[in-house]
């Protein structure tokens, strides 16, 4: 029986770490989501966000892998931690569900799994008390040389996340030469009002006519998504891009090859997210955008108003 108890907490570890190996997971992909349900619900800055949706992910990594091997550390500390980290992800979703009610994601799998605060609030006692579990009957290896694993995997863990997920730096962007470069092709609004994301795209690249379509799709879902192009270029045909990218519908632009090869310093596409004139994020990838995550960030407090 002693033994069968024992293969029980060996598989309730493995299944802890594990749930908080995919709940870390879910979070990176992408970070930016993380970030903006933070900046909606909590109201915080929007670099302490970035900071702290890196900090915690990566914890929540650290922890999920320890438990995962059973490295719980000097009187269990990695146990303990993540015990103290539920019970702080608990306290955020009651919040959450005082103020946003409870028809809303937590984003506690990210946008992997759509999981409301009373779902994610009976995911978290279950895991409470297995962990209360592991910390009372499983010990785990007890090697000397196991003890400094597991800070080192901790330090290692968060250390990762903000060298492959950097903090973006932000910066006010010159829009300028969009208005003054070619008067044939002034945008007809305000750029440097508001949210929008501007695209700058080379009519004869490949990854650009994709950018365009895919951005056409989405905005065909969802038509406030606040899409613009720059093409690069004033004199060439683009028809061709036209008709692979089907994005005619999207506001666009075209812009002198000099003054495009400034803005995109010869990589394109250029993507950016930008916030009354302030550039929030920049992707290289139009693979990158994601419906929800835009949704999001238009959602979120503009702080530069």
């Amino acid at each position: 029986m002693q033994r069968f108890y024992r293969v029980v907490l060996i598989l309730l570890s493995i299944i802890t770490g594990a749930t908080f190996l995919y709940s870390a997971y879910t979070k990176l992909f992408p970070i930016q989501s993380f970030e903006y349900t933070m900046i909606e619900y909590i109201q915080i800055p929007a670099r302490l966000a970035a900071i702290l949706a890196r900090f915690f992910t990566g914890l929540e990594a650290a922890l999920g892998a320890l438990i995962t091997f059973h490295f719980y550390g000097k009187g269990k500390w990695v146990l303990k931690t993540a015990f103290l980290l539920l019970i702080a992800f608990s306290i955020y979703l009651i919040w959450l569900w005082i103020v946003a009610g409870n028809d809303v994601n937590c984003g506690c799998f990210g946008d992997a799994i759509w999981m409301s605060p009373a779902t994610s609030l009976t995911k978290n006692a279950g895991l409470l008390l297995i962990t209360w579990l592991l910390i009372r009957y499983h010990f785990g290896f007890n090697f000397v040389w196991a003890r400094f694993i597991a800070p080192s995997i901790l330090i290692s863990s968060i250390t990762a996340v903000f060298i492959f997920f950097p903090v973006f730096s932000r910066y006010r962007i010159d829009l300028i030469p969009l208005y003054t470069s070619d008067h044939n092709f002034s945008p007809e609004i305000n750029l440097d009002s508001g949210k929008h994301i501007l695209a700058f795209l080379s009519p004869s690249c490949i990854h650009c006519r994709r950018a365009g379509l895919k951005m056409h799709q989405m905005a065909a879902h969802n038509p406030k998504l606040p899409f613009y192009l720059v093409i690069g270029g004033t004199t060439s045909d683009i028809k061709d891009f036209w008709k692979e990218s089907q994005a005619m519908d999207l506001s666009h632009t075209r812009l002198p090859i000099d003054p495009f090869m400034k803005y995109t310093k010869g990589s394109f596409p250029t993507i950016l997210w930008i916030n009354n004139g302030i550039v929030e994020a920049d992707m290289a990838s139009y693979k990158d955008l994601d419906e929800v995550v835009i949704e999001k960030w238009l959602k979120a407090k503009n702080e530069h108003d």
